[in-house]
């Protein structure tokens, strides 16, 4: 692969600014240029983006910003032999905090307070509910980059963390780990569940309602995966009828969440829209990724967090 050009897509404005992008990787040999939709590609081109579009097809290599890449016809980009990377491994961090976060606002009350404070109100949780997370049970579903992130903070906050791998090997910090075929027995004693799995035909629904009977009734499921990796009317109905005490949820079926959603209802759901992995430092951290794969390529080597 012989590049001579990088092209910044429009469509990476979604999460980050594009010409702050462009700006980071200005120091490189290659030139970069921000393009829209009319742009045309080809042989020697490598376009970040984040989503598909046909065109990127023509190029001879494709960066998705994001860690997930669910949206890419990977068979495509195989066939025509464009190569595809994406953005895994970065995200520990953000997502850790933002998961942390979620699991002090439920056990502290503070998204009721944030609720009560905008209407001029001065109330108190009910005695029973607020309660500490050291020592309560966390379910960490999916022990890759977000998962471990997400279990170095509850360690951090007292947590007794399980976690759920499809090969089932140890993971520093997590006292059991379950394979999916044992996802029941795992979430069964857990407070609090958190889904960090990408999106694959395996993972797709695979929190549903037998799950939610499943969880205890004062657990909370917390969502920085894919939305389509929790049934979300599954969700609503578990919600309405009791079955789980609340949800975090950052991801979504449909983003962004439509308003006559059920879930913007519920006072028990903290909603974020998809900015888990939101920082202002967020355009250096894939222009280091970029970089460091243009680097690789100029001396023949392998690209990292190559899909195909």
């Amino acid at each position: 692969m012989n590049l001579s050009r990088i092209a910044v897509h429009e469509s990476v404005e979604k999460a980050l600014p594009g010409a702050a992008l462009a700006d980071a990787l200005s120091d490189l040999d290659v030139p970069v240029e921000r393009v829209g939709d009319d742009a045309e590609f080809g042989p020697g081109d490598a376009v970040a983006a984040f989503g598909p579009r046909p065109s990127f097809l023509q190029a001879d290599w494709v960066h998705c910003i994001r860690a997930g890449y669910d949206e890419f016809d990977v068979d495509a980009y195989e066939s025509e032999g464009v190569a595809l990377t994406n953005s895994t491994g970065i995200h520990g961090t953000t997502i850790g905090e933002t998961v942390a976060g979620m699991l002090l606002a439920f056990a502290r009350g503070l998204h009721v307070y944030r609720d009560a404070q905008t209407e001029r109100e001065w109330t108190r949780l009910p005695y029973e509910r607020p309660f500490t997370l050291d020592g309560e049970r966390l379910c960490v579903v999916g022990l890759g980059t977000l998962g471990r992130g997400i279990v170095e903070r509850a360690n951090g906050l007292g947590m007794d963390v399980v976690g759920v791998r499809r090969s089932g090997d140890p993971v520093d910090g997590v006292e059991t780990v379950y394979t999916p075929d044992d996802l029941h027995e795992a979430i069964a004693d857990a407070r609090f569940v958190a889904l960090a799995t990408p999106l694959t035909p395996e993972t797709e629904g695979l929190v549903g309602a037998p799950e939610f009977e499943a969880m205890r009734e004062d657990a909370y499921l917390i969502n920085v995966a894919r939305g389509p990796v929790a049934d979300e009317d599954a969700l609503v109905a578990a919600l309405r009828e009791g079955e789980i005490a609340g949800a975090g949820l950052d991801v979504f079926a449909e983003e962004p969440l439509p308003e006559d959603s059920p879930l913007w209802e519920f006072e028990q759901v903290v909603l974020t829209p998809h900015v888990g992995a939101m920082t202002r430092d967020y355009h250096r951290d894939i222009a280091d990724l970029i970089r460091g794969n243009v680097e690789r390529v100029s001396r023949g080597e392998e690209m990292v967090n190559r899909v195909v």
